[in-house]
């Protein structure tokens, strides 16, 4: 609050403002005397508090409402938004990561039978005979070959 305080004055001849001095120098001299009033113990809090008279009770009161409807609102949006994303945390947790690792086992599956179709086809090529005739100069399947060293 802003406290109004009546000063009298008891000297008038010693007042900076009475002098009949119109030069330049006296003037700033005789302000430079003034003191200040300005209260040092005073916070900003307390001068924020002291603007509270300005406005009128009625926009206070809309501004009060005003805001409060809008702290409720962000409240009741916030706890909205935490049930979702709780349901969509615990969904993932539920169903999604069981379905992730049965595909991924089911991938495992499939690697294993087809590694296992390629080791029994390599096997049947290298029993089977072979599908291409033989070339014309070179030993009949049936003969062994003839033993050669290395380099020749």
């Amino acid at each position: 609050m802003v406290k109004v305080e009546i000063v009298e004055e008891k000297d008038t001849s010693a007042s900076p403002y009475a002098s009949s001095s119109s030069s330049r120098n006296s003037s700033q001299a005789s302000l430079s005397s003034v003191e200040s009033d300005v209260s040092v113990d005073e916070s900003f809090f307390d001068r924020v508090a002291a603007l509270k008279d300005i406005v009128p009770p009625a926009t206070r009161h809309n501004i009060s409402t005003r805001l409060s409807r809008t702290a409720s609102f962000v409240k009741r949006g916030s706890k909205i938004f935490g049930n979702i994303v709780w349901v969509l945390t615990t969904s993932a947790l539920l169903v999604a990561l069981p379905l992730a690792l049965t595909l991924e086992d089911e991938a495992k599956f499939v690697a294993q039978e087809k590694e296992m179709l390629e080791q029994q086809q390599g096997a049947q090529q290298m029993l089977a005979p072979s599908m291409y005739p033989s070339q014309p100069g070179s030993p009949p399947q049936g003969q062994p070959k003839a033993l050669v060293p290395p380099g020749f």
